[in-house]
Formats: structure tokens, C-alpha cells, sequence
């Protein structure tokens, strides 16, 4: 992601200049200029994202407890994503830092809580506090083994936390209570093309540090395949006595140009005696009417038990979302309904009293640059 900072004294720089004899506009503009292209030139990457949106729940009041647009009736923002890689000959980096609540609700340890005034007018502003998504170094030994080291997004599952990487706007529930990111050092061997395996040790799951006395507990595992060209496949697993047990299915298979299918299917357990479980499965089908055009449902069956259930009680969620992605260029409109129905009351109706559904509509705006 890109650096504002940099390009903002760049620019007061140039302004300076032009008051400036021209030794010291040489030195002070050309120089800065310079260093750009080398820059350029070794191939530093700057991507990202930022994303806002509008949602109706038609209860009245934010009903539906996925990950991220929470607010109801609101014109709220998501995040500001800035992404940055480098690969200097075996030799890579990826960092990315995020701002905005989309950004606190996923990634690393919850901020320092920070308000602004006093009482009744206090505001929260920890939700904009800076935190790290991703940070890791790789060394590729070949073109078929490479070693990374770092803070990294889950291999486990379909959707991503950066708006950019899913089709929908709203999450599944597989992704809210999956893992979002690991921290540790995994091995990724390519077996042949189309076969492909990663092994790794891991902190807990979603910690930039781990406790002392705990310290890289957790092991991960991944086998990918290509049985076919435009079919690839992902067995994941993951466990550690401080997060739990997941494994986890993700497929997709791009049937034609215009037609996508997709499948995240998972199973978790906490490890506990007494455990807590959540097991589920999410459908995917995209279709691209054009290049500017694509519509997509994803149907969700979630069901979790035990003390500490991923829902607040034992049962079951039938979702159902139909979104649209509208945008030929870097920015893209999801408009989006979205109807949930659980086997218990654990929604709210527009009396606030308990009901078992929940729909709600929205709109969200990502602009990728």
C-alpha cells in the first residue's frame, strides 16, 4: 500500500524548489526524484484499498453478528488497506497496515483504548488506529520450495478480510469465527504443478506475539490441488491447544469465463472436555454479464454447540445473500440483500422483541488502487 506521507513532502519539496536557485533546486528536487526511480526500478509493489458503505436492517437495528458493516443506517467506511511487497532475487517482503473499523473488528490484538472529550461525548477512536495485517519475509529455494517467516493471513477458509478478495460485501459466519491471521514460519512445497503441500508453527491464532509460557503452539497443514485446469482445491487443517481445531475445505471452479462455483466447508472444535463446536458449509455461484457487470448469491448452512457457541445458543443459521458487483475500473459498487434464519430467537425484531430471522440490505463502495 501506498506511502502518503512520502508523496506529500515530495511535493512540498518541488514547491520549495521553484524559489530556489538552480544548485539547490538540483539538490534538493533531483536528488528525491533519483531515488524514485531506483525505487521503481527494484520493484517495490504499493496496492490497496478503502471501502465505505450504507446498511438497512428492515428490523430497524443491527441484527446480523458477522464480521464487519455493523452499522444500521449509517453511511460508515470500512478501512483504508495499504499493501506494500518487494522480491530482491530469492528473496521477498510483504507488509500491510490498515486503518478504519473493518481493520480493528479483524486483525492482531485489540488496540489501547483511546477516547476524545469527556462523559456523554466521549468517542471511541481506537477502531482507527493503525494495526498490521500482514508482515512476513520468504526465501524461495527453488521454483518449487520457499520458507516464510512472519505474521500472515489464514490459509483457512474462502473469504478474506480485505473487501477486494470477496465477492460479497457482508461474511459468512465460517469466516467470522475461522481464524483471520497466524504468526509463525511455514514451508510451502510444490510438489508438481497441478500438487502442491504447506506445513507450519504457529502462535494462536490472531496474536502478533505469543505468551511465554505458551509460546508457538499451534500446527498447520495444507495440501492444494489442480485436478483440472480452473478447478483448484484446498484441504486445510489447523490446531493448538490454545485456539482449537479447524479443517477446512475450499474449492473453486470456474466452469466457464463467465461462470464461477465455489465451496468453504468447515468443521471446529475448542479442545475443551466439555467443547464448543461450530460446524458449516457456504455455496458460491458468480456470474459475469460483462466485464461491468457480475451478479453473485452465496447460500450459508452454520451450526455451532456448546458453552461458549459461536451463535449465543445451540442451533443452526440458513443464509442467504445475492450481491452485485457494478464497475469497470477501479471502483466497484456491491449492491447486496441479505435474509438469515436461525432455529432459535437469536435476532431482534423492529419492537426489540426476540425473533429468528433477519434481513437486511446494503450498498458498499471499494475502490482498489
Amino acid at each position: 500500500m501506498k506511502n502518503f506521507r512520502s508523496t506529500f513532502c515530495q511535493m512540498g519539496r518541488k514547491l520549495a524548489c521553484y524559489c530556489l536557485s538552480g544548485l539547490i533546486f538540483h539538490l534538493f528536487l533531483a536528488g528525491p526524484l533519483h531515488a524514485q526511480e531506483e525505487e521503481a526500478d527494484n520493484g517495490l509493489k504499493i496496492s490497496g484499498s478503502v471501502d465505505t458503505y450504507y446498511k438497512y436492517d428492515f428490523s430497524g437495528q443491527a441484527n446480523i453478528p458477522t464480521s464487519f458493516a455493523e452499522d444500521h443506517n449509517s453511511i460508515s467506511i470500512g478501512m483504508l488497506d495499504i499493501l506494500l511487497e518487494k522480491t530482491v532475487g530469492k528473496a521477498s517482503f510483504v507488509g500491510e497496515v490498515a486503518f478504519g473499523p473493518r481493520n480493528a473488528a479483524s486483525a492482531g490484538p485489540a488496540p489501547i483504548a483511546a477516547t476524545i472529550g469527556e462523559g456523554d461525548n466521549a468517542i471511541d477512536i481506537s477502531a482507527y488506529f493503525p494495526r498490521i495485517q500482514n508482515l512476513y519475509v520468504s526465501y524461495a529455494f527453488n521454483d518449487k520450495v520457499s520458507l516464510t517467516g512472519g505474521y500472515m493471513g489464514t490459509f483457512v477458509g474462502y473469504e478474506i478480510i480485505s473487501p477486494t478478495g470477496n465477492f460479497n460485501y457482508s461474511t459468512s459466519y465460517l469466516f467470522t469465527n475461522g481464524p483471520f491471521q497466524h504468526a509463525g514460519v511455514k514451508l510451502d512445497v510444490a510438489i508438481t504443478e497441478r500438487v502442491g503441500i504447506m506445513v507450519g508453527v504457529f502462535n494462536p491464532w490472531n496474536v502478533y506475539t505469543a505468551e511465554p509460557g505458551i509460546g508457538p503452539s499451534s500446527f498447520g497443514a495444507q495440501l492444494s490441488l489442480t485436478p483440472v485446469d480452473g478447478w483448484d482445491a484446498y484441504l486445510n487443517f489447523v490446531t493448538g491447544g490454545e485456539s482449537g481445531t479447524e479443517i477446512d475445505l475450499t474449492t473453486t471452479y470456474q466452469l466457464t469465463d463467465a461462470l464461477l462455483l465455489g465451496l468453504n466447508a468447515a468443521t471446529y472444535s475448542d479442545g475443551a472436555e466439555d467443547a464448543s463446536t461450530f460446524r458449516g458449509a457456504a455455496f458460491y455461484l458468480n456470474y459475469a454479464f460483462s466485464e461491468t457487470a457480475a451478479i453473485g448469491a452465496r447460500y450459508e448452512y452454520f451450526k455451532a454447540e456448546g458453552p461458549s457457541s459461536a451463535l449465543g445458543i445451540e442451533g443452526n443459521i440458513n443464509s442467504i445473500t445475492l450481491s452485485g458487483n457494478i464497475g469497470g475500473g477501479a471502483l466497484t459498487l456491491i449492491p447486496e440483500i441479505r435474509f438469515d434464519a436461525a432455529s432459535g430467537e437469536i435476532f431482534f425484531d423492529s419492537q426489540g422483541a426476540p425473533t429468528s430471522s433477519a434481513a437486511q440490505a446494503l450498498i458498499g463502495a471499494v475502490y482498489a488502487f
